[in-house]
C-alpha cells in the first residue's frame, strides 16, 4: 500500500475525529461524532440501531486506545493504531466492519437497503464535508437507484485499505 495515500487519508480522519482541535483524538472526540451521527438521523442512543453504532464506535475506540493510546490518541499513534487495525481483512471485519455497518445501516433511513443520496450527504456532514464533495461521493458510489448499505460498508473499507487513489468515499474529502 502507498503509505503517503494511507497518511494522508489517515490523517485526514484524524482532523474529521479532532473535534477540539487539541492535537489528540481521545474516546470522547470519536463518541461525539456517534452523537453527531445520531442526531442527524434522530435516532436515540438507547434504541437498537443506536445502540448497534455507539457499541460499533466504542470498539473502534478500545481496539485503537489497546494498540498504542494512553486515553488521547496523537496523529502519530492514531496512524499506528489504524494501520495495526487495518493489517489484516480479519481485523477490519472484527473492528471496523461493525461500526461501518452501524453507520451505513442507519443511513437507510426506510430499511430498503439503499442509501439515498439525501442519507450519505446527512451522514458525510458529521465529517464535515461540504454539501458538493458528499454529491460528488454520492455519484461515484451509486449503481442504479441508490447506494446499497453493503457498498457503502466496502466503501469505507477501501477507503482504509486501497492503493488506489480517488476511491469513492476520498472523493469527498479531496484530492486522496
Amino acid at each position: 500500500m502507498s503509505t503517503e495515500l494511507l497518511k494522508r487519508r489517515l490523517d485526514h480522519a484524524f482532523g474529521q475525529l479532532d473535534a477540539d482541535g487539541n492535537g489528540r483524538v481521545e474516546r470522547d472526540d470519536l463518541l461525539g461524532l456517534g452523537a453527531l451521527i445520531l442526531v442527524g438521523f434522530g435516532e436515540s442512543p438507547t434504541s437498537a440501531a443506536g445502540s448497534k453504532l455507539v457499541d460499533g464506535f466504542e470498539s473502534v475506540w478500545q481496539a485503537l486506545s489497546g494498540e498504542v493510546g494512553d486515553g488521547a490518541l496523537s496523529p502519530e499513534e492514531f496512524r499506528t493504531g489504524m494501520s495495526s487495525v487495518l493489517s489484516e481483512d480479519e481485523r477490519f471485519d472484527a473492528v471496523l466492519r461493525p461500526a461501518a455497518e452501524a453507520v451505513a445501516e442507519m443511513c437507510d433511513t426506510d430499511g430498503d437497503g439503499v442509501v439515498e443520496a439525501a442519507e450519505l450527504r446527512l451522514l458525510l456532514s458529521a465529517f464535515g464535508t461540504p454539501y458538493g464533495e458528499a454529491e460528488t461521493a454520492f455519484e461515484r458510489l451509486e449503481r442504479d437507484r441508490g447506494v446499497s448499505v453493503d457498498d457503502l460498508v466496502e466503501a469505507t473499507r477501501a477507503y482504509y485499505t486501497s492503493v488506489v487513489p480517488g476511491v469513492a468515499l476520498a472523493r469527498s474529502t479531496g484530492p486522496l
